[in-house]
């Protein structure tokens, strides 16, 4: 990213080769061959209906047309961290292995903690002992609430455990860990389904949240995991983790496009406070321009 500025500097002008070279970087990026075919499509009828002949304005255009695709009609949706109009407000955190699932169930839970929430996590990976200790690890960090069971529980138990204590107790927001699991293994996915049916039969309407943590780098394989993870429980968002600005991002464009799924946070880093809420100008200018700025602002 980044080199779709430089390359409109260098060349000045609009020409086959300057699309050429839009186009290749966009692939690079991990937008896709659909998505950058959208992009580049939109782009040549706005250089033909307008005329366009500097290379600085069809760069100026392309944003506008970038930032459009993730824009929808819906996307009024409320900020992740308002205050939630449902108590508790049940948010489930899905996604396969490694993603930085139980890093990002932290950095929330401390987000919350800090706007003054009554905070609870449960620690619904019942699979790895170790899985057990680092949400617990972090539930101390934020200085909030955790259920937890022994290993080998099962995950269904232990939330509906945890949910009925929420209600009782009083809790804010309750924030569900679950096993990363392939979303190619059926089994997995069922179990899934039964923890989504779980909590209906406490709060009917929720998880009021079931948001997908998914690597940036990760790719064209996105798109599987959300298609799949969909079908178990039905998504609100993503989280896109490891992002660092230079991350091959572009798959953002095609999970919006193909799925209407909104970006709701971006990890930044490993630290409590390194959790950004997704900025579509910031995130569309990271195609852009070197070295963007992901100062604590956003956060």
């Amino acid at each position: 990213m980044g080199k779709i500025a430089e390359a409109v500097s260098l060349r000045g002008k609009v020409d086959e080769e300057l699309l050429e070279e839009i186009e290749e970087i966009l692939l690079k990026s991990d937008t896709g061959v659909e998505m950058t075919d959208i992009i580049l499509g939109r782009l040549r009828e706005e250089i033909r209906i307008e005329r366009i002949t500097d290379a600085e304005i069809a760069l100026i255009f392309l944003t506008d047309i970038m930032q459009d695709l993730l824009v929808r009609e819906d996307m009024d949706a409320p900020d992740f961290f308002a205050t939630p109009e449902h108590k508790p407000h049940i948010v489930v955190f899905v996604g396969v292995n490694g993603t930085g699932k139980t890093t990002t169930i932290g950095k929330v839970a401390y987000k919350f903690a800090q706007q003054g929430k009554k905070v609870l996590i449960i620690a619904g990976d019942t699979f790895r002992a170790a899985a057990i200790e680092q949400i617990a690890i972090w539930a101390n960090r934020a200085d909030v609430a955790i259920v937890r069971a022994q290993p080998d529980s099962d995950p269904s138990a232990v939330i509906y455990d945890g949910i009925s204590s929420a209600i009782a107790k009083g809790y804010d927001i309750v924030l569900i860990d679950t096993a990363g699991r392939q979303h190619t293994k059926e089994k997995l996915m069922k179990e899934l389904g039964k923890i989504d049916r779980t909590i209906k039969k406490l709060i009917p309407e929720a998880p009021h949240e079931a948001i997908l943590v998914v690597d940036a780098t990760t790719g064209q394989n996105a798109i599987s995991q959300a298609l799949n993870f969909d079908k178990s429980i039905h998504l609100t968002g993503l989280a896109l983790t490891k992002y660092d600005g230079t991350a091959k991002g572009g798959i953002m464009f095609n999970l919006r496009h193909n799925l209407k799924l909104p970006v709701k946070l971006l990890g930044v880093g490993e630290g409590i406070d390194d959790l950004m809420r997704f900025r579509i100008v910031d995130f569309v200018k990271a195609f852009f321009y070197k070295d963007q700025d992901t100062d604590e602002e956003n956060s």
